[in-house]
C-alpha cells in the first residue's frame, strides 16, 4: 500500500515547526528518522495532511554531559548513541538496550526523539527512560517544559505531547558508582520487537539494593513499573518478586504470545536482570 496524499514542509527552526503544526488542525505530523512513521503511513494507519520535516533544524542532535546529567538531542541517531562513549560510561542501561533496537539500517536512520515520541509499548527506549527516572524536554506554542518519563507515556501510542508540541531532548542523571542497571528481552529474532522486555536500575551499597525500578515493555500499553516486585527485589526476596509480578502485570494475549506465556517470560527476565543488578559496576 501507499500513503494518502500529503503536503510536505521543512522546518527551519523549532519555532517554525510549531508554527507549521498549527496550520492543519492537528493533522500534521513530525518527520525525524521516519522508521516508524513511514511504515504507518504506507499501511494507512495514519493519514496526515502535512509532514513537517525536522531534519534541517540545527542543534537538535548531540550527546552531552551537563550538570550531572546526560542530555540527548531529539535528532540524535540511534547509531550515534550506540557508539557513544558518554552513553557507555554515564548511561549504561541505554548502551545495553541500543543493539536490540531494530537492525543496523534502522539504527542508522532512526532517532532517539522519534522513538520516544512514537511511544511504541514494545520499544526499548521508553522503558529505559522510566527505569532511569528520565525527563523529556518539550517545546510548544506556550513555551518549553520538562516532563518526567512516567508522566510522559499516557496510553497506547499516547504521550504528553500536544498537537503543536516538539520533543527536543531527553535527560538522564549520569551514573554514579552506586548505580546498577540491567536489561534483557525476549524476541523471536534479534532486532524484532520484544514479546517481553525489562529495563531496570537500582542503587547498591554493601551488597544491598535500594531505589529499585523495574520497567517492563511489550506487556502493556506503556512501560509498566512492577512496584511490588521492586520492593521484594530490594529486600532480597527474588522468589517473592517473581510471584509479585502476578499483581504488577496484566498482559493480554496477542499474535506473539498468550498472556500466560508473557507472565512466565516476565519472571524469567526478572531473575536474569536481578542478577545483573547485583553485579559490581565495571
Amino acid at each position: 500500500m501507499k500513503p494518502v496524499a500529503f503536503a510536505y514542509a521543512k522546518a527551519r527552526s523549532v519555532d517554525h515547526a510549531i508554527e507549521l503544526l498549527g496550520r492543519d488542525d492537528g493533522r500534521a505530523r513530525l518527520l525525524a528518522g521516519g522508521q516508524s512513521l513511514i511504515a504507518t503511513l504506507n499501511m494507512r494507519l495514519d493519514a496526515p495532511s502535512l509532514l513537517v520535516d525536522l531534519n534541517g533544524i540545527g542543534g537538535l542532535d548531540g550527546i552531552a554531559r551537563r550538570n550531572g546529567h546526560v542530555e540527548i538531542g531529539a535528532l540524535t541517531r540511534h547509531v550515534a548513541a550506540e557508539h557513544s562513549e558518554v552513553i557507555r560510561q554515564d548511561v549504561p542501561l541505554v548502551a545495553l538496550a541500543m543493539p536490540h533496537i531494530g537492525h543496523p539500517a534502522v539504527r542508522n536512520r532512526g532517532t532517539i526523539g522519534g522513538s520516544v515520541a512514537f511511544a511504541d509499548p514494545a520499544a526499548e527506549l521508553p522503558a529505559c527512560l522510566v527505569a532511569l527516572n528520565g525527563e523529556i524536554d518539550i517545546a510548544g506554542p506556550h513555551g518549553s517544559r520538562t516532563v518526567k518519563a512516567e508522566a510522559f507515556f499516557k496510553d497506547l501510542f499516547e504521550t504528553a505531547l500536544g498537537p503543536r508540541d516538539v520533543l527536543t531532548a531527553i535527560r538522564i542523571a549520569a551514573a554514579t558508582p552506586k548505580r546498577r542497571t540491567g536489561f534483557a528481552e525476549f524476541a523471536r529474532r534479534h532486532g524484532d520487537y520484544a514479546m517481553v522486555g525489562l529495563a531496570a536500575s537500582a542503587e547498591a551499597e554493601n551488597g544491598d539494593l535500594s531505589e529499585v525500578r523495574l520497567a517492563y515493555f511489550g506487556i502493556g500499553a506503556t512501560p509498566v513499573r512492577a512496584r511490588n516486585a521492586e520492593t521484594a527485589v530490594a529486600a532480597g526476596r527474588l522468589d517473592d518478586a517473581v510471584a509479585a509480578l502476578g499483581e504488577d502485570l496484566a498482559p493480554a494475549d496477542d499474535v506473539q504470545a498468550s498472556a500466560a506465556v508473557k507472565r512466565h517470560l516476565a519472571g524469567v527476565l526478572l531473575r536474569r536482570v536481578a542478577a545483573q543488578l547485583r553485579k559490581p559496576a565495571p
